[in-house]
């Protein structure tokens, strides 16, 4: 089982030199990988101690990111802090299930990070 991490605890890492940050209900210590980030040091600090879920998403990161991230993954968000009305759910997404997303909305380009794409 993960081990569950309050947002409480998150916010206390919000430093370049000790940088945690929450995505899609999962916490990270991306300290170390600060200055290797292909979208800067400044991009990750500006999220430091809270969650970054939504600038995450809204930058399109690849499948190669997600797997980077793995390597930093610390624990779970506590379920106490998770959102009932986050657009954010911890079931699977349709681009896990294999399925196509349906959207009544014109189609845009994804904007993508920097070189992991």
């Amino acid at each position: 089982m993960a081990k569950e991490i309050s947002l409480a605890t998150v916010k206390k890492h919000n430093k370049a030199d000790d940088l945690w940050i929450v995505i899609e209900n999962k916490v990270y210590d991306v300290t170390k990988f600060r200055l290797e980030h292909p979208g800067g040091e400044d991009s990750l600090v500006d999220v430091a101690g809270r969650d970054g879920t939504k600038e995450f998403i809204d930058v399109g990161h690849s499948l190669e990111a997600r797997e980077i991230m793995k390597k930093f993954y610390i624990g779970d968000l506590a379920a106490a802090d998770i959102k009932k009305n986050s657009p954010i759910s911890t079931s699977a997404t349709p681009t896990e299930t294999g399925e196509a997303s349906i959207s009544n909305a014109p189609p845009t380009a994804p904007k993508q990070c920097c070189i992991l794409h």
